[in-house]
């Protein structure tokens, strides 16, 4: 569970709520009319922009924001030094039998067991790499579009809500309604894209960061590996990933 997305998110929500419940009535916020433009609306249109799989998909890649665990760096590191020790003691076929802490790494691992020219290992590993950023890319990219998306639907709900109320000055009973049509669907709109969509894409977009950097990482790894590489050597090749200063800790 990533904390800083829940605490946020949460927060952020918690604290317009709490503006309108110290502000007077709560329900005179909630407008079904304005809901139905801007959330059914939104989704509508963006729906247009991608297929339907990639639009279904990025339910699985918004758990991505909530539910990543990002694995460090060092941890990473630590690990193939401990692959590579063991390689260089008992072959690459005393790595079958070898627990580590990912998928990605453990299906490398099998690659080199079963023999693979290192271009190959390469290759493959990378095109991996390359579809697992593409899921993230698409997922990022749909909840970008909800959050330019919503506030025009938002703008669009207000000027319906403008129209009846123009429509209607006649009869003092519709202003009220049609103006809070007109001014929420600006506030619901607002409040889809800054205080979710748009901090889910970026999210989003660094647990692809962190994602393609480990997966390299690894892929450098199991390469020298299968070299035969000496373990030091591996160790501080892979540090290289790291931050300058967690390289000179890390060193020391």
């Amino acid at each position: 569970m990533d904390l800083a997305t829940l605490v946020g998110l949460i927060g952020a929500f918690g604290i317009i709520i709490a503006a309108m419940v110290l502000g007077g009535d709560v329900g005179i916020f909630v407008n079904p009319p304005s809901i139905l433009i801007v959330l059914g609306g939104t989704l509508l249109v963006v729906l247009m922009k991608f297929t339907l799989a990639q639009f279904l998909g990025a339910g699985k890649v918004l758990a991505k924001a909530f539910m990543f665990k990002s694995v460090n760096p060092e941890d990473i590191i630590a690990e193939t030094v401990e692959l590579a020790d063991a390689a260089r003691k008992g072959g690459l076929l005393s790595l079958e039998d070898k627990q580590v802490s990912s998928d990605f790494m453990q299906r490398g691992i099998q690659l080199l067991v079963d023999g693979h020219d290192p271009e190959v290992v390469k290759q493959l590993l990378k095109k991996e790499t390359r579809l697992t950023f593409e899921r993230h890319d698409f997922g990022s990219k749909i909840f970008r579009a909800i959050g330019e998306v919503a506030p025009a639907m938002g703008m669009i709900g207000t000027l319906i809500g403008l129209v009846q109320m123009l429509s209607n000055m006649s009869d003092p009973k519709s202003i009220g309604p049609a103006m809070a049509v007109a001014l929420l669907t600006t506030l619901y709109g607002a409040m889809i894209a800054n205080m979710f969509a748009l901090p889910v894409a970026d999210k989003l977009e660094v647990r692809r960061d962190e994602e393609s950097l480990n997966q390299a990482l690894v892929i450098d790894g199991l390469l020298a590996i299968q070299a035969g590489q000496n373990p030091r050597i591996i160790d501080q090749m892979l540090r290289s990933y790291l931050p300058e200063d967690k390289r000179a800790v890390a060193e020391s």
